[in-house]
């Protein structure tokens, strides 16, 4: 083994290490790991950011943006709103949930579409009276199963389809096509779909909705109360102030001078300047913020006297740059007009002052908005839950205009008239000469760190190829699997691929993966194709924690789950995908290897 080779293991080792626990941030372990490469002279300038003209990469931006303008409009809401109007039973939801979101999420990124349906899916349980954690998962779940049935489902399958553009070992391997994915992916959306109808009322845990009940602390959120001077409660005990019998409100901690009082007892005296920090559930807060006179946030500033606000609830997304800053620091104010008023973490009981408060990916957010914060609304920072706010609607013409054209140009790229992102160009041109969306606001909507890690990850497995380490690893897989036949090699690099992408993520997973299972198709000349894809699906199957995939972690806060409840629901359902993709794929392709 030469130096080269050391040091391209030595850098794979630093981004595992990096993204599983969460040191830099993906995006800046990604610029680290590629410039030691650059710096060393194991990879040039040229090869390092060959992947920013990518055109996979570019077409996961033009889905991202159009994605953002079908959330906006009421295409979806509309079609979930007829669909589920008369559903009144649990197992009938899911049944209509997991299907039609599964279909949809083949055609759109589904980010955005989760981000769309949580709120609908939630406000529906919250009508039948049945838990957000008996929900959510199986919308994130039933999302990332269709996301696998396309080549632009999901991110993953560009991102792998972006390497096989790039990899030079098959000159006459290019491209996958937009349905290579589809007879493995509708398969395991049956499977799937009908185990997750079957297994989630049994496996998912009944956490009610904290929003009625705040006695299980499932989603408690901490809000800032600051005692004005003058104020009635100056020197009466919380006894004599009846701060103990506030309806779904707890006092867990008063703070005075920077020094803590917990826990609080009746008899504890109240001061002037003392910070009162209660526990509260969403529609307590926002009682609290319309009507109370005399308990107020602290973080309300300005917005108490503005005539029109909102209170919105959100979820910090695992790109955002909110990102270990404080309340304080975030600057929601000059930012998105907007104050956080409260904070919830997942089963943390949160304490101290809430401008101290560091933020975490997956944390719920209670915001006070300004008229201005739909404007400067950053999907990239947060994802929003709560739709407290007038939204205009978006008129039925554009919303057909937006679907058909986004069908078009599937179908088109389909059967090879145009290429997909020459159709999806065309299209997004289109939707801004018709104003149906602005091109003010694209810079707003584009995931500038998922570009970055994307991009960079396509340059790791240039220096895994040129260096040999992805030859030297395919040799591995040879000598340990082939004995035992084609399905045996298959499931060990589906479970490797899988187990890189539920503690690193699915993009960091497939750029290790991808260039050593490529050398191995090469190895055994067999055709590439169905290596490269069962790459995608292994890592896109990120079911066992929710650090793996975005819309798990979008839904991991809201529904009040662990990591115990992923695993159980999960770990059955990645095994089913495990033998519907190996086997199917060894079908597909008629794959022998002697």
């Amino acid at each position: 083994m030469n130096s080269d080779q050391i040091i391209v293991i030595v850098v794979i080792i630093f981004i595992i290490v990096s993204l599983y626990k969460n040191l830099l941030g993906p995006g800046f372990t990604f610029i680290i790991a590629l410039s030691v490469l650059g710096f060393l002279g194991i990879l040039t300038p040229k090869e390092i950011l060959s992947g920013f003209a990518n055109e996979q990469l570019a077409v996961i931006i033009i889905l991202l943006l159009i994605g953002e303008v079908i959330r906006k409009s009421t295409l979806i809401d509309s079609f979930f709103d007829s669909f589920f109007r008369r559903t009144k039973t649990y197992k009938k939801f899911i049944f209509r949930l997991i299907f039609p979101v599964a279909g949809l999420s083949a055609i759109i990124n589904n980010t955005p579409l989760v981000a769309i349906l949580m709120p609908y899916v939630h406000n529906w349980g919250k009508n039948h009276g049945v838990a957000p954690s008996k929900l959510l998962i199986p919308l994130s779940y039933s999302a990332i199963l269709g996301g696998t049935a396309t080549l632009i489902g999901t991110s993953t399958n560009l991102v792998v389809n972006g390497m096989v553009s790039e990899q030079k070992i098959f000159p006459d391997f290019r491209s996958l096509d937009i349905f290579d994915f589809t007879p493995v992916g509708l398969s395991m959306i049956i499977i799937g779909g009908f185990y997750l109808v079957i297994a989630s009322n049994k496996l998912l845990p009944d956490k009610r909705d904290p929003i009625d009940n705040i006695s299980l602390s499932s989603r408690e959120y901490v809000v800032e109360v600051k005692v004005a001077n003058g104020s009635d409660y100056h020197q009466k005990t919380v006894e004599k102030a009846n701060l103990r019998n506030l309806k779904g409100l707890f006092l867990v901690e008063i703070i005075r001078k920077d020094k803590s009082i917990s826990p609080v007892s009746p008899q504890t005296v109240i001061l002037e300047k003392d910070l009162l920090i209660f526990a509260g559930n969403t529609e307590t807060i926002a009682d609290m913020v319309e009507n109370n006179k005399t308990l107020k946030p602290s973080q309300l500033g300005m917005f108490a006297k503005r005539a029109k606000t909102a209170v919105v609830e959100v979820v910090v997304s695992p790109n955002s740059g909110l990102i270990d800053k404080t309340v304080k620091e975030a600057g929601f104010r000059g930012k998105f007009d907007a104050a956080i008023i409260a904070v919830h973490r997942n089963g943390e009981r949160l304490r101290g002052k809430i401008g101290e408060i560091k933020l975490l990916a997956g944390d719920l957010l209670l915001l006070i908005t300004g008229k201005d914060f739909d404007e400067r609304v950053d999907s990239k920072d947060f994802y929003i839950l709560g739709k407290v706010r007038n939204i205009d609607k978006m008129p039925t013409l554009q919303s057909i205009l937006i679907a058909g054209g986004l069908i078009t140009s599937i179908v088109l790229s389909s059967i090879h008239i145009i290429p997909l992102f020459n159709s999806l160009i065309v299209f997004l041109i289109l939707l801004f000469l018709l104003g149906v969306a602005s091109p003010k606001d694209v810079p707003k909507t584009i995931n500038y760190n998922l570009i970055l890690i994307i991009a960079l990850s396509l340059a790791l497995g240039e220096a895994m190829t040129k260096t040999g380490i992805a030859s030297m690893a395919s040799d591995v897989f040879v000598d340990v699997f082939k004995p035992y036949g084609v399905f045996s090699l298959f499931i060990g690099i589906f479970l490797l691929t899988n187990l890189l992408a539920s503690v690193i993520t699915n993009i960091g997973a497939v750029a290790i993966v991808f260039p050593v299972v490529i050398n191995l198709a090469l190895q055994l000349g067999v055709d590439p194709r169905p290596f490269a894809m069962l790459v995608a699906f292994a890592g896109a199957a990120s079911f066992i924690t929710p650090i793996g995939y975005q819309t798990n972690l979008m839904v991991y806060g809201p529904g009040g789950y662990n990591f115990k409840d992923f695993m159980k629901i999960g770990l059955p359902m990645t095994i089913l995908f495990m033998l519907v993709s190996t086997i199917g794929l060894i079908l597909q392709f008629g794959l022998k290897i002697n």
